[in-house]
């Protein structure tokens, strides 16, 4: 989880290679109407990302009986992290950085529909991780590899943790 520009894609990529796991990338779960939008530079809205956030929970019910996957997704709010894992045992690995270094990964990637102009808005909608929430938060400035196998430390202390 993290605002654009955080790695997600990077770091999700790296950890499902390292357990195996079948990876999902949520940007292909957006209707086409929020990427228009997005891409037009209005933020989405609550009633826009439900059915998006659906989508991408029905994607771990499905994997969650099955040894279960890697996924990425902002779910910059608690609300949208408690529809994601109400029903199944999800980790959320928080990718945080600064402004700064979050802005300068968008002006750098091409062909992303987001544009830097919607950053400031993800920011002021993420709500990092509260206690009860299992998952961790990252810096992003550690290289991707080294995020990517703390959040597998992270996951297999979790998953030991569960009965």
């Amino acid at each position: 989880m993290g605002v654009a520009g955080s790695g997600k894609t990077t770091v999700a990529t790296l950890l499902a290679e390292q357990l195996g796991a079948p990876l999902a990338e949520a940007d292909e779960f957006h209707p086409a109407a929020n990427i228009a939008k997005m891409s037009a530079g209005t933020p989405l809205t609550d009633e826009d990302r439900w059915p998006w956030l659906d989508a991408i929970a029905d994607w771990i019910r499905e994997r969650a009986h099955d040894g279960g996957g890697v996924v990425t997704c902002s779910a910059l709010k608690r609300s949208y992290r408690d529809l994601l894992g109400r029903d199944e045992r999800v980790f959320f690995v928080h990718l945080n950085g600064s402004r700064e270094l979050l802005a300068d990964r968008m002006r750098g990637r091409s062909g992303h529909f987001m544009p830097v102009s919607l950053l400031d808005s993800q920011l002021a909608d993420l709500e990092p991780l509260a206690e009860g929430e299992p998952g961790l938060e990252l810096d992003i400035t550690d290289p991707p590899d080294q995020l990517a196998a703390a959040a597998a430390r992270g996951l297999a202390e979790f998953e030991g943790g569960q009965p």
